[in-house]
C-alpha cells in the first residue's frame, strides 16, 4: 500500500494549526476542527448517517424525555412523547443513554440501522419508590412538598417501647423525646419547634387512613414504613389537626403468592448506667467525724436504692404473621404477645395483639375492597418506677424496718419498700379498630371509594392499699383502714370519607386529582370512685361498697363529653414530563369545638417541583444524576383543645340550706363563653432541593423552611363584668419557627462481599414567641416549669414577646461572700445580694436575665451500616449540641446549709463554698451537649437450602453504650427538649428532676425466621 506522505504532513499542519488558541476560540472553524479530531485522527473519514431507536420502560411503556448523547461527537438528543429519538452517530461510535432513576447505558454503534433501548431500574435510586401521602400515594420523583418516609430497613433495632421509638433519629426536624426507659411511660413528640402554648403539640397520628390512630395498637414487626409531612404543603389537607405535622403510618399487607410464615422475636435485658453519688454509710459517717455534717449516725449500712431494681428483668417479644393470597385476593394475619419488664420493681406491661388484613377483588377486576382489623390487649403494672429521690435522700445508717422486722413508717418519708409491697395500682387496656374501603374504577382513569373506621379504647385503673400499708395507718379519716380505687374510661370514635379519584395521562402530560368529604365523631366518658376505711384485705377494689360511705372516706365522679368535625377538601397534582410538577390542595373543614362565630376553617396550599437535571444545560454536567428543586406553601390549623371550650359550662358551688329545710346543691357557671374561639392557624412556606450525585452514590435532601402560628390559643384574664369568670380561653399571640434540615445518604463501598453505607440526618430550628398580647387581652410573658424541692424557687422560664422559646430566666451568680451567701449581678451589672434582687416580671425593671436556654440548637444523627458476607453490622449515634439544663438534684442536694437528708458528695466538694439558703441560679445551669453511641446491632443471616424455610437471621442490639458529655446529672438525653416549659408525660423542658428513673443500658439478642 502506496502512502502519501505529503497529504500526512498537510492534514497534521492543519490539525495542529485548528487546536491552536487562534482557532479553538473561533467558533466558524468549530465544525472543521470536530472532523478533524474526531474523524481523520480515528481513521473514519466517512459521512456521519442518522441513527434512530426507542425507548421504552420495566412496563414495556415508551418513555418521554430520555438523554441521548453521542460520546464521541458531543452531540445530543432527547426521546420525544412517544419514546423515540434520531441522532447522528458513526459505527463504533458509543451512544449513551441516560435517564433519572435508571441504569446509564452506553451502547456501541453498529450497522444496525435502528435501536431499541429498554431501561434498568437503578438499585441504588429511590425516584420510583412509592410513598404514602394525605389520601393516596405518590412515586417519590413527583413529591413537590417535604416529605420523610422511613422503612423497615431503617427502623431503630432495639426494641420498641413505643411505635415511634422506632423513628428516632431517624427524620431531619422530628424531635422525640424519651424522658426514661420505664415501660409505660409515653414519649414527647415535636416537629419543627414548637408551634402552641396550649394546644395540640404533636403531629397527627394517622393509621392505614384512620386520623387519631391509636398507638398501642402498633406492634414493630406489623408496621411497613412511615410518611412524615413536614410541612403546610403537603399537611394542610389534614386542616384543623395537622398544625404539628402529620405521621402516616401503613401497616404490612398481605401479597400475592404462595402462604408465607414470619416468626419474629427478641429478648433483653437492661442495666444500670450510672446513679447519683449520694454518700455511702461509711461517707454519712466520715462527715460527721469531719465535723463536716451534723447528723445521726444509726450504726446501720443500707443503701435501698438497690432494692427498687428488679435485677433479672428480662422482656421478650414474640410475633407470628402469615401472608399470602391468589390472583383476586390477599391476606396477612398476625399475633403478637409481648412483655416488658422495668428495670424498676413492680413495673411492667404484658399485651396479647391481633391484626388482620384482607383485600378482595372483582366485579371484572374494577371493585376492590380492603379491611382491616386490629386489637390490643394490655396489663400494665404502674406500682413501681418511683421513689428513688425517697431511698437515695434516706439516712443510709437508718433502716426501713423496726427491730421486729416490721416496716417502719415515719411522716416525714415514704417507706418505698412497705410500698411496694403492701400496694397494687395498674391498668388493664382493650383497644380495637376496625376498618374498611371499598374502590370501584367507575370509567377508565375515575374511581370511587368510601373509607369507614371505628376505635375503641378502654382502660380500667385499679387500686389498692392495705390496711397496714403506710398510707393507711397515717391516715386520720380511717386510720388503719384499706382504701380502694376504680376508674373506668372508655373513648371512641367514628369515621367516613367517601372519595372521587380522576388520573389521566396524556403525551407528557399527567393529571391526578382526589376530593372527598371526611366525617369523624369522638366520645370519650368515664367513671371514677374511692373508698376508705377496710376492715380487711380480701376484696381490694371489687367491692367499693363493703364500708360504710362517709363525707370524708368517699370519692365519686363521672364524665362524658363529645365533638364532631367534617370536611371536604381535594388535591390535584400535575405533572409535565418529568420535568416539572405541581400540586395544589384545599380543605374546608368545620368543628363543634369552634365558637359559634367561627365553625369553619379554610386551609389552602400549593407547591412545585422542578426537575432541573432534565433540562439541556445539566446534560453535561456528569457528576449529577438528580437535582430537584421543590417549593412549597401550606396553611393548616390546631384545633386539639378541650371539648366546649367554647361554651358556657356549669359547675358545683356551695351547699346551702333552703327555706324547705334541706341542704341543697347549688351550681353555676365555670367558664365564660366565647363565640369568637376558633383555630390556631399556621403559614407556612418550605424550599427543598433533592439531589443524587456521584453515579448514585450519595443522595440527600435540603430544607429550609419558615412558619408562622397565628390566633395562639391561652388562657387570659377577663374583665368582671360582663363576664362571669375571671378568666377566658380565647386566641392571641403569635409564634414563629425557622429552620433548616439536612439528609444525606452514602454508599462509601459497594462489593459483592462488603458494602458500607452512611446516613445522616441533622436540624437546626429558631423559635420565637412573636406576640402575647393584642388590643383586648395584655400579656408580656408567660412563665414555665416549675424548680419545685426545697424553697420557694418559682419557675425556670419566662418566655416573652419577642423572644426565643425555652430561655432560662434567672439570677446570674457573682460568687460568694467570705461566709458563704450568695451574691448576685443587677441588670445595671453591680454585685449585691439576694435580698437586693428585683425578681419583678417586668423585663425592663427584673435583675433576673437570660441564662441559657433549654432547647437543643443542633440535633444530628449518623448511621453506619455495613456488611461482609452474611454478617450485618449497624452502629448508630445521635448527638444534641448547644443546650442548658438545670441540675435540680444539685440545688436540693448538693447544698448542707441546713440539711438533715443524704447529700450528693459533690455538696462537700463543688458546691462546699455555699454557706445559705436554696437557690435558683444559673450556677446550677450546666452544658448538655452529648454524643451518644446510642445502638449497635451484629446480625447474622444463613443460607438456607431448603424450600421450606425461606430466611434466618439472628442478631444481637446493645442500646445506650456509651454517652460522652460534661454535664454531672442524669442522662441528658431523657431530659425533655420539646414544649415551652409546661409539664409533658411528667417532665418539663430542660429540668432534671429530682427523681429520674434510672438510666439503662440495654442488650437484646432477636431472630428472623422465614418458613
Amino acid at each position: 500500500m502506496k502512502i502519501n506522505l505529503l497529504k500526512i504532513t498537510g492534514l497534521s499542519a492543519a490539525i495542529v494549526l485548528l487546536n491552536s488558541p487562534a482557532f479553538s476560540m473561533n467558533p466558524e472553524w468549530e465544525s472543521t476542527r470536530r472532523f478533524l479530531n474526531g474523524n481523520l485522527l480515528g481513521g473514519r473519514v466517512q459521512a456521519q448517517k442518522n441513527v434512530t431507536g426507542t425507548v421504552i420502560d420495566e412496563n414495556g411503556q415508551p418513555v418521554p424525555g430520555v438523554g441521548i448523547k453521542n460520546v464521541n461527537s458531543g452531540k445530543g438528543a432527547v426521546t420525544d412523547v412517544v419514546g423515540k429519538f434520531s441522532i447522528e452517530a458513526n459505527v463504533g461510535d458509543v451512544i449513551r443513554i441516560s435517564y433519572i432513576g435508571y441504569v446509564t447505558q452506553n451502547i456501541t454503534i453498529a450497522n444496525q440501522p435502528t435501536l431499541n433501548i429498554k431501561l434498568v431500574v437503578s438499585s441504588d435510586t429511590k425516584l420510583d419508590d412509592v410513598v404514602v401521602v394525605g389520601y393516596g400515594t405518590l412515586k417519590e420523583k413527583e413529591i413537590t412538598s417535604a416529605v420523610a418516609k422511613v422503612d423497615t430497613a431503617q427502623f431503630r433495632q432495639s426494641g420498641s417501647r413505643n411505635p415511634l421509638d422506632l423513628l428516632v433519629g431517624k427524620v431531619a426536624g422530628l424531635q422525640i423525646s424519651r424522658n426514661s426507659s420505664n415501660p409505660n411511660s409515653g414519649v414527647g413528640i415535636q416537629l419543627r419547634g414548637v408551634t402552641t402554648i396550649s394546644g395540640s403539640s404533636s403531629p397527627l397520628i394517622i393509621i392505614d387512613g384512620i386520623p387519631g390512630g391509636n398507638l398501642d395498637l402498633l406492634q414493630q414487626d406489623d408496621i411497613e414504613s412511615f410518611s412524615v409531612l413536614k410541612d403546610g404543603s403537603g399537611a394542610a389537607i389534614y386542616g384543623t389537626r395537622a398544625n404539628a405535622g402529620v405521621i402516616i403510618v401503613t401497616t404490612k399487607k398481605g401479597k400475592k403468592g404462595p402462604s408465607v410464615f414470619n416468626y419474629n422475636a427478641y429478648v433483653r435485658h437492661e442495666s444500670l448506667v450510672k446513679r447519683p453519688d449520694f454518700m455511702t454509710a461509711d461517707q454519712w459517717r466520715a462527715r460527721i467525724a469531719s465535723g463536716e455534717y451534723k447528723v445521726t449516725d444509726k450504726g446501720g449500712d443500707f443503701d435501698y436504692f438497690q432494692d427498687l431494681i428488679n435485677k433479672n428483668n428480662i422482656s421478650n417479644n414474640h410475633n407470628l404473621a402469615v401472608s399470602g393470597g391468589g390472583e383476586n385476593s390477599t391476606y396477612r394475619a398476625s399475633v403478637n404477645y409481648r412483655e416488658l419488664q422495668g428495670f424498676a420493681k413492680e413495673n411492667g406491661r404484658k399485651e396479647y395483639g391481633a391484626r388482620l388484613s384482607l383485600t378482595q377483588r372483582g366485579f371484572q377486576n374494577r371493585l376492590s375492597a380492603q379491611f382491616n382489623l386490629a386489637t390490643n390487649f394490655n396489663k400494665a403494672n404502674l406500682l413501681g418506677g418511683g421513689g428513688w429521690e425517697n431511698v437515695l435522700t434516706k439516712n443510709p445508717t437508718e433502716s426501713y424496718y423496726n427491730p421486729d422486722g416490721s416496716y417502719q413508717f415515719t411522716r416525714t418519708i415514704t417507706n418505698e419498700l412497705a410500698r411496694l409491697e403492701q400496694e397494687r395500682y395498674g391498668v388493664q387496656q382493650q383497644t380495637t379498630s376496625a376498618d374498611g374501603k371499598l374502590e370501584l374504577e367507575i370509567i377508565k382513569d375515575l374511581k370511587a371509594a368510601v373509607f369507614g373506621a371505628v376505635q375503641r379504647d378502654s382502660r380500667i385503673w385499679s387500686e389498692y392499699r392495705d390496711r397496714a400499708s403506710q398510707n393507711s395507718v397515717e391516715n386520720n379519716d380511717a386510720p388503719n383502714g384499706g382504701y380502694a380505687s376504680k376508674v373506668t374510661e372508655l373513648n371512641q370514635n367514628f369515621n367516613v370519607e367517601p372519595t372521587l379519584e380522576y388520573t389521566k395521562t396524556f403525551g407528557k402530560h399527567k393529571i391526578s386529582a382526589i376530593g372527598g368529604y371526611s366525617y369523624r365523631y369522638e366520645v370519650n366518658e368515664g367513671f371514677n370512685a374511692n373508698n376508705r376505711g377496710y376492715v380487711n384485705d380480701l376484696f381490694e377494689d371489687n367491692n367499693l361498697g363493703s364500708v360504710p360511705i362517709k363525707v370524708n372516706t368517699v370519692g365519686l365522679g363521672s364524665f362524658k363529653n363529645d365533638n364532631t368535625l367534617i370536611a371536604l377538601f381535594g388535591r390535584i397534582n400535575y405533572a409535565l414530563g418529568d420535568k416539572y410538577f405541581a400540586q395544589a390542595i384545599i380543605r374546608r373543614e368545620g368543628s363543634s369545638r369552634f365558637g359559634a362565630n367561627n365553625k369553619w376553617a379554610t386551609f389552602p396550599a400549593i407547591s412545585g417541583g422542578w426537575n432541573i437535571t432534565q433540562e439541556d444545560f445539566m446534560k453535561d454536567v456528569k457528576f449529577v444524576n438528580n437535582l430537584k428543586l421543590r417549593v412549597g406553601y401550606g396553611e393548616t390549623g390546631n384545633s386539639g383543645f378541650a371539648n366546649y371550650a367554647s361554651l358556657v359550662t356549669l359547675g358545683t358551688g356551695g351547699i346551702y340550706l333552703f327555706p324547705t329545710g334541706e341542704y341543697q346543691q347549688t351550681y353555676g357557671p365555670s367558664r365564660n363563653p366565647n363565640p369568637n374561639l376558633r383555630w390556631e392557624r399556621k403559614r407556612e412556606t418550605n424550599i427543598g432541593i433533592d439531589f443524587t450525585v456521584l453515579n448514585n452514590k450519595l443522595t440527600g435532601s435540603i430544607d429550609l423552611y419558615k412558619r408562622v402560628t397565628k390566633d395562639l390559643l391561652d388562657t387570659y384574664t377577663s374583665p368582671q363584668p360582663p363576664f362571669i369568670q375571671s378568666s377566658i380561653y380565647t386566641n392571641v399571640g403569635t409564634i414563629s419557627a425557622k429552620g433548616i434540615e439536612l439528609t444525606l445518604s452514602y454508599s462509601a463501598i459497594k462489593k459483592r462481599d462488603f458494602t458500607w453505607r452512611i446516613d445522616f440526618a441533622g436540624s437546626t430550628t429558631d423559635n420565637k414567641l412573636d406576640s402575647y398580647s393584642n388590643d383586648e387581652y395584655k400579656r408580656d410573658m408567660k412563665e414555665f416549669g416549675s424548680i419545685g424541692g426545697f424553697g420557694a424557687l418559682g419557675n425556670a422560664f419566662r418566655t416573652y414577646e419577642g423572644r426565643n422559646i425555652g430561655e432560662f430566666w434567672g439570677k446570674r451568680f457573682a460568687g460568694f461572700t467570705p461566709d458563704g451567701k450568695w451574691q448576685f449581678y443587677t441588670k445595671d451589672g453591680a454585685i449585691v445580694s439576694n435580698q437586693n434582687i428585683n425578681t419583678s416580671p417586668f423585663r425592663d425593671q427584673t435583675d433576673l436575665a437570660v441564662i441559657g436556654n433549654a432547647i437543643p440548637k443542633y440535633y444530628l444523627s449518623l448511621t453506619n451500616s455495613f456488611t461482609y458476607k452474611n454478617f450485618d453490622l449497624r452502629v448508630f449515634l445521635r448527638s444534641k449540641l448547644d443546650f442548658d439544663v438545670l441540675n435540680t438534684t444539685a440545688i436540693s442536694y448538693g447544698n448542707k446549709n441546713g440539711a438533715s437528708t443524704n447529700l450528693l458528695n459533690s455538696a462537700f466538694t463543688k458546691y462546699a463554698e455555699i454557706k445559705d439558703t436554696y437557690m435558683y441560679a444559673d450556677y446550677y445551669l450546666e452544658k448538655g451537649d452529648f454524643l451518644k453511641i446510642d445502638e449497635i446491632t451484629l446480625g447474622y443471616t444463613f443460607k438456607l437450602n431448603s424450600k421450606s424455610f425461606r430466611n434466618l437471621r439472628i442478631y444481637a442490639t446493645g442500646q445506650n453504650l456509651v454517652t460522652f458529655t460534661s454535664y454531672t446529672g442524669n442522662d441528658p438525653d431523657y431530659i425533655q427538649d420539646v414544649g415551652m416549659g409546661q409539664e409533658i408525660n411528667g417532665r418539663s423542658l430542660g429540668i432534671d428532676t429530682r427523681s429520674p428513673y434510672p438510666a439503662t443500658r440495654q442488650f437484646l439478642f432477636g431472630v428472623n425466621f422465614g418458613f
